[in-house]
């Protein structure tokens, strides 16, 4: 199938050359810097003039590889509570993105939960904005989309170890990317006291802590399932370096420090 882009003209601009040039003063300021491998990254999902910045440090930090596993929200109640495509291509302004079907063979028979569904993934914006960057700083690269909406505890540690069986396999390097915004609508100051606790679940490598203090916590980290998902994988595969890249809240650029969303860039190697 071509999944057409739904978020081209909002969370980035759709005409190619203008796109391309806000890629290249997003990610500018880390593209000097020698690029290292990395087993897995979390980047934001807001519109690039918000979080642009910060999936820019992190990806031109990255030497990407050729596979990519892309994991994401479901942000609308439609469609598989874990969904994966596993064919075809993503079109956005800069070209299509092909879906790499081995890989995505070899996830759909190691989590079973994974169910063929583009209706889950058909206006899903979490996974889209990621493709741009991914083409203008590795033009050769194949993905696999996969959208979770569940946030049992259970159902995302089933899904992270079986991402971690796939990766193990793998015979070649593949990238996890996983996406997720941190709190959502409290003011700055009450945002950067909770998202730092978010952080520092990351920072530790702990799926169960960081699902519980999103939950005790009442932090409104809207990728909390892919991250526990990640680092559960993580756990399995023996990571123990995380890095905090970059850290920034929507007031950065808006002013408006009353209803604020956090953004954390970082990596894992």
């Amino acid at each position: 199938m071509l999944r057409l882009p739904a978020v081209a003209g909002r969370f980035y601009p759709s005409e190619p050359a203008e796109l391309t040039a806000l890629i290249r003063k997003y990610s500018g300021a880390e593209l000097g810097r020698p690029a290292i491998p990395v087993r897995a990254c979390l980047v934001p999902h807001a519109g690039y003039v918000y979080s642009g910045h910060v999936v820019g440090a992190v990806l031109a930090r990255i030497a990407l590889p050729r596979k990519i596993i892309i994991l994401g929200v479901r942000h609308y109640p439609r469609g598989e509570p874990a969904a994966i495509i596993s064919g075809g291509a993503w079109r956005t302004p800069l070209g299509d993105a092909r879906i790499d079907e081995e890989l995505a063979e070899a996830l759909m028979k190691a989590c079973p939960s994974l169910r063929e569904d583009s209706v889950a993934h058909s206006t899903e914006h979490s996974l889209e904005v990621q493709l741009p960057f991914l083409q203008a700083l590795a033009p050769d690269f194949a993905f696999v989309p996969v959208a979770l909406g569940t946030v049992q505890f259970e159902s995302l540690v089933s899904v992270g170890e079986g991402i971690a069986r796939v990766l193990a396999a793998s015979q070649e390097n593949v990238l996890l990317l996983t996406t997720s915004d941190l709190n959502h609508y409290e003011n700055d100051a009450t945002t950067r006291i909770k998202d730092r606790k978010a952080i520092e679940q990351l920072l530790a490598l702990e799926p169960r802590g960081l699902y519980d203090i999103c939950r005790n916590e009442e932090i409104s980290m809207c990728g909390l399932g892919p991250a526990v998902a990640m680092l559960t994988a993580l756990k399995a595969l023996g990571v123990k370096k995380a890095e905090l890249v970059k850290y920034a809240t929507s007031a950065d650029v808006s002013g408006d420090r009353d209803a604020v969303v956090g953004y954390a860039g970082m990596i894992f190697s």
